[in-house]
């Protein structure tokens, strides 16, 4: 079996490294990451310019490269570099994100989206994460990316992308594991300034996220915040078909 791995955090993530080394006991491993961190790059592909891939060392990886481009670039490349080798590719891991991917964040997130890029390509995919930007505890979600690959590979043609996360604790602290649904999350939102001339201004990104009251005991964030490790699905249906009879009823014409 083999399993291609990205991410969005880099090549040199330790989330990468250590969902390697894990799935590197049950599979071949390839993997093709950012040069860079790219977090929240959401599913931007470079149409433009050049693409550089360098071979590197990753621990656990039969093979792995870091790439100039994005998390989606880096699946989208990987699969065709190897296939152009006669490696088939059966499943795509995106992370150990550093930070969870919950809710409506999966929009924006380059760890998502990297999965998704297989997902599209129509290869079974899995975005694992850890809820904290300062990941320390990988045990947990290492464990759960193992034991559902056989699941997931088995029941392709029924998923999405499927989406892990734990909190940031050791394994032995994580109070089970739950099957969410992906909730709302809001931030308080801010941009500080950080420089001003007379004609330019240089603004930095600042939030913090709020608990909501639409949280469910099914809701991803608020098992997550309870001590839960979360598994959802993430499905790519763009239709809306109540919209569309309620334009049909606009009577627009040219």
């Amino acid at each position: 079996m083999n399993i291609l791995i990205s991410n969005d955090d880099g090549i040199k993530a330790q989330g990468l490294i250590e969902l390697a080394k894990s799935l590197s006991k049950v599979a071949s491993v390839y993997v093709v990451a950012p040069d860079n961190q790219k977090s929240a790059a959401s599913h931007c592909i470079s149409i433009r310019g050049n693409l550089k891939m360098t071979k590197v060392q990753v621990e656990g990886a039969t093979e792995a490269y870091s790439l100039s481009g994005t998390p989606a670039d880096c699946v989208k490349l990987g699969l065709f570099v190897l296939g152009k080798r006669g490696i088939t590719i059966d499943a795509v891991y995106s992370g150990i994100n550093h930070g969870g991917n919950l809710g409506t964040d999966v929009m924006y997130s380059g760890t998502v989206s990297a999965a998704a890029e297989g997902l599209f390509k129509g290869i079974s995919s899995v975005a694992v994460s850890v809820n904290s930007h300062e990941a320390e505890y990988f045990e947990g979600a290492c464990k759960l990316a193992v034991d559902v690959l056989p699941k997931v590979i088995e029941n392709k043609d029924k998923l999405g992308v499927v989406s892990i996360n734990t909190p940031n604790t050791p394994v032995s602290e994580i109070k089970g594991v739950k099957v969410a649904v992906l909730g709302e999350l809001q931030y308080h939102e801010w941009f500080d300034v950080l420089e001003e001339s007379e004609d330019s201004v240089t603004y930095t990104y600042a939030s913090v996220p709020e608990k909501l009251d639409c949280w469910t005991d099914e809701t991803d964030a608020k098992l997550i915040d309870e001590g839960y490790a979360t598994i959802s699905v993430v499905k790519y249906d763009f239709r809306d078909g109540l919209g569309n009879k309620e334009i049909e009823t606009w009577e627009v014409q040219l």
